[in-house]
């Protein structure tokens, strides 16, 4: 067996210019790593410590993220390829974390004169680029960020984005987290979708020299994520909807769409105008077998979706967050996005510290900062919810926040019962087992008909399930398993619900046409769903649950149930002082293009006249509240349009077939109401509308992510509040014109309400969404101001100029 030593010898000191000898050739490979990582320890700890790591992954078993190897085993060629990869991968890795701006330490008291700020604010503060030591709302500001996620999926459309930005290499090979969940599966991996997918997500793992890659179906990409990798203080950006599950971790997860997250990945740095923050007390204790799914549904009960989360993040606090497990909390904080949320935090305590201190390995928990929000500190608005209030429930189709007791709805005929999705955590899919089994012991069994399945979020949980018995549980109540992915919940893959069926699940979202065209789908606990299975009609878990004993439940409870050890306090932090905001030098450099560049982007400044923002007049295409990116951007076309055109032919097919023809015809403006683009995170849906030939939407409100895409890809959205603009539109009829003035920032209406008038409207753009809209999105304003786009686009061409004078270099020797 030939030795990797000597690409070990080469590895450390091309990457990390440590020059090492190793007198005894080792044939095997894993006591090889060991050796030189031994050799190395004293002058070298860090490249000691990724060798070490290396070691780790190697020895951990495939369904834990490892290769499952040991000493005395023989190792096949293919795993010995993938060793010297990954000693590449984590040395590049040591690298990668020396180029980066390196975040700055909180302090251990309130920065001097600061307001009294929430969790949020406090970690807007943590990142933000130039170190003010406090935000308020309404601010502008530049913000670092530690982790970028995607699924096969979104990085699709990424590589899109990407390529366009002329492949320029990412900010962190370690901080990039890519999983295969959306589509692909083992019954579909032959089909040339499949195959493109699998291709892309493998090249950009071989590409960036990914650390943090398990491959397909290894987990839903929140799951393992929020179990594993996230930690309190951090700021995430997703490019999926359901980025805001790991807020469950006290964290900022913010989901949005391709184009800004691939800027991110890129530049490590993203713009934020802080927005306000909502509070939701949680008082009381929730009844026995009420998890977080159905406290969300009763949240969204309550308060309704796109209400007074619209446009905030969701901060949540209260006494009653001691009842509430950490998947309890991911399951609330996951669908804080249906809520209308940009994204849900929750104020971190013991419980989140036990959590995360449970982890194995040192890189994933102490980099955890602890914020509490300030006494006196600012929310706009804040509401109590009761959790003794809470029960089973049931969302209807097709809205979310259409919630009933599950008893209203008379236990209506199923066709499918469904247990999965990112909502569903490791404690749903276990008591969803034990309710079965309460059922199977009380003499129930399965009806013949009707479709079941469950879908573990990641191979670890279903190892658990294998191990504990539960699977069996499953099977022997009719249930299918099925391999981590997201299934039937979005409907693109091999799991489509059929047309005219009826369907209860435990996933996130119950838009029309989700689960597959012309199919219904309600939502509810994964418990609910259970109970309901045995004879396919809408059943209360309630008495199957009280049938489960508490010694039961302590015997298969999970990872992320409430722990019943000791309780350690956190260690609570504050934001850094302002003072902090001194440049820091990067270290290492041994393989970056650290070159600056600054002619070039001198004359990418200089060079040309910067496109202009053009009065736009059109007719009016009406649209009314919530219209969604599913709605927009239908699923079944998203990896077939191919570009805007593509799109642009499906655009609100299913749900308003006019709309194409009539923009055709002249439409060239939408008019909408509240809370445009609401749902998924796809920027196909700004794309479906460019290709439609839309140039401009009006809106009451937009969703965050739709709102953030809009510039991202140079189309002009514009926000009106005022009733009367929507009155005179609807007065106006089909053929009421509409003239846009970009100079002064108004909207002229003619002839509207028949009175052969001229009515005026203000409106408000933002520097950012002008400049990027003028620039024709995020790819060509990359190509003109380089990884120095977001000095440009918040402090213009002085900002470019300071920054490129400074020590943070731009480049990156990873390059597509």
């Amino acid at each position: 067996m030939e030795s990797i030593t000597p690409q070990i010898e080469g590895l450390l000191e091309s990457t990390r210019g440590v020059k090492l000898q190793i007198a005894v050739t080792e044939p095997h490979p894993l006591k090889a790593i060991k050796l030189a990582s031994a050799m190395i320890r004293d002058p070298h700890p860090r490249e000691s410590e990724a060798l070490q790591q290396v070691l780790a992954i190697a020895k951990s078993a495939p369904d834990y993220g490892g290769l499952g190897l040991d000493e005395e085993s023989t190792v096949s060629e293919a795993d010995r390829s993938e060793l010297v990869f990954l000693v590449s991968a984590w040395l590049e890795a040591l690298n990668s974390a020396d180029r980066s701006r390196p975040a700055l330490e909180p302090s251990a008291t309130k920065p001097a004169d600061c307001r009294p700020m929430n969790v949020t604010e406090k970690i807007f503060a943590l990142h933000d680029v130039e170190t003010r030591g406090c935000v308020k709302p309404g601010q502008m500001i530049r913000v670092r960020v530690d982790w970028i996620m995607a699924s096969e999926f979104s990085w699709h459309g990424m590589v899109q984005v990407y390529d366009r930005l002329g492949k320029p290499g990412i900010f962190r090979n370690d901080r990039f987290w890519l999983a295969g969940d959306h589509s692909v599966e083992p019954r579909n991996m032959d089909t040339p979708l499949s195959k493109q997918l699998v291709a892309q997500s493998e090249g950009a793992k071989r590409a960036f020299k990914m650390t943090e890659y398990q491959g397909m179906n290894y987990t839903i990409m929140h799951t393992e994520f929020f179990r594993e990798r996230t930690q309190p203080g951090m700021l995430v950006l997703g490019s999926d909807s359901h980025t805001c599950s790991s807020g469950a971790n006290g964290c900022l997860a913010i989901g949005m769409g391709a184009a800004d997250v691939t800027m991110a990945l890129v530049t490590g740095e993203t713009w934020f105008r802080v927005p306000e923050v909502v509070e939701i007390r949680f008082e009381g204790r929730p009844p026995r077998g009420v998890g977080g799914k159905d406290v969300i549904l009763y949240v969204l009960q309550q308060l309704k979706r796109n209400t007074v989360a619209a446009d905030r993040v969701v901060e949540y606090t209260g006494p009653g967050l001691d009842y509430l497990s950490p998947d309890a909390r991911f399951a609330i904080a996951n669908m804080t996005t249906e809520f209308g949320g940009i994204t849900g935090i929750f104020a971190p305590d013991h419980h989140t510290a036990s959590f995360i201190n449970q982890r194995k390995l040192a890189r994933h928990k102490n980099h955890s900062y602890y914020f509490k929000p300030d006494a006196g500190c600012e929310y706009a608005e804040s509401h109590v919810v009761d959790l003794t209030q809470a029960e089973p429930f049931i969302a209807r189709y097709p809205n979310p926040d259409d919630v009933v007791p599950v008893g209203e709805m008379g236990r209506q005929d199923l066709d499918g019962c469904f247990i999965g999705a990112c909502t569903t955590a490791e404690e749903d899919i276990i008591m969803g087992a034990l309710v079965l089994e309460a059922g199977l012991k009380a003499g129930q069994r399965p009806v013949a008909q009707g479709k079941r399945k469950v879908v573990p979020g990641s191979r670890p949980i279903l190892d658990m399930l294998r191990k504990s018995g539960l699977a069996d549980v499953y099977e022997r109540a009719g249930f299918e398993i099925g391999v981590p992915g997201c299934s039937y919940c979005v409907g693109v893959s091999v799991d489509v619900a059929a047309e005219g069926e009826v369907w209860l699940s435990s996933q996130n979202r119950n838009f029309k046409n989700r689960m597959g065209k012309g199919s219904v789908g309600n939502l509810a606990s994964a418990a609910t769903v259970a109970a309901s299975s045995f004879e396919m009609k809408m059943t209360s878990p309630n008495d199957l649950v009280a049938m489960i004993s508490g010694e039961q439940w302590e015997k298969v409870k999970g990872k992320g149930s409430l722990s019943s050890g000791p309780m350690v306090e956190p260690q609570w932090v504050e934001p850094p002082e302002p003072s902090a905001a001194a440049d820091i030098t990067p270290t290492h450099t041994t393989t970056a293009n650290n070159d600056t560049n600054e002619e070039g982007v001198k004359a990418g400044e200089e060079g040309g006249a910067t496109p202009k923002l053009q009065n736009i007049k059109s007719k009016i295409y009406r649209l009314g509240d919530f219209i969604d990116t599913d709605a927009l951007a239908p699923a079944q076309f998203l990896m077939h349009a191919g570009d805007d055109a593509g799109f642009g032919t499906h655009c609100l097919e299913f749900t308003h077939p006019d709309f194409r023809q009539r923009a055709a015809d002249g439409a060239k403006v939408v008019v909408a109401g509240r809370a445009f683009g609401c749902g998924s995170s796809r920027m196909e849906a700004v794309q479906a509308l460019r290709g439609a030939g839309v140039q401009c939407v009006i809106a009451r409100s937009f969703a965050f992510i739709y709102s953030r895409n809009q510039p991202s890809l140079g189309l002009l959205g514009i926000t009106i509040g005022d009733p009367a603009f929507y009155e005179a539109v609807d007065r106006g009829g089909e053929d009421v014109e509409i003239e846009i003035d970009l100079m002064a920032n108004v909207v002229r209406l003619g002839g509207s309400g028949g009175d052969g008038g001229r009515k005026e409207f203000a409106f408000e753009l933002s520097q950012m969404e002008k400049r990027l809209t003028e620039l024709g999105g995020v790819a060509p304003a990359f190509n003109k101001f380089g990884k120095q786009i977001f000095d440009a686009l918040t402090s213009g061409s002085r900002g470019v100029h300071k920054s490129l004078k400074g020590t943070y270099g731009t480049g990156n020797s990873l390059a597509w």
